[in-house]
């Protein structure tokens, strides 16, 4: 028997609560579980697993419910370098001091 990897206590929540988002805008927009597992090409199963939360479901399952809900575009904004405040202050840290420019001196036309 396999044993499941146990998720830290904060990526549970954060799944939880992306599941909980997903049914709320399904109910917002007055959709049965049947008919948004349909336009996502999914089973009422694997929808409700989403819906849960369950992090053993594809993130292939979690991007068509967001695509049939019209939300792709927050699909692509996840790992955005413009939320990537720890990468950017990487980066800020090694800039270099100054920037030089090279002594070669052009050839014009001799």
């Amino acid at each position: 028997m396999k044993s499941k990897p146990t998720l830290p206590i904060p990526l549970i929540k954060a799944l939880r609560k992306m599941g909980q988002d997903i049914s709320d805008a399904r109910r917002r927009r007055r959709i049965k579980m049947e008919l948004m597992a349909h336009r996502a090409g999914i089973s009422r199963g694997t929808l409700a697993k989403i819906e849960k939360g369950d992090p053993a479901t594809s993130i292939g399952g979690y991007a068509l419910v967001l695509f049939a809900l019209g939300m792709t575009n927050r699909i692509s904004d996840l790992v955005d370098a413009n939320h990537d405040l720890t990468g950017r202050q990487l980066e800020e840290e090694n800039l270099p001091q100054r920037i030089r420019h090279s002594r070669k001196k052009t050839l014009k036309n001799e």
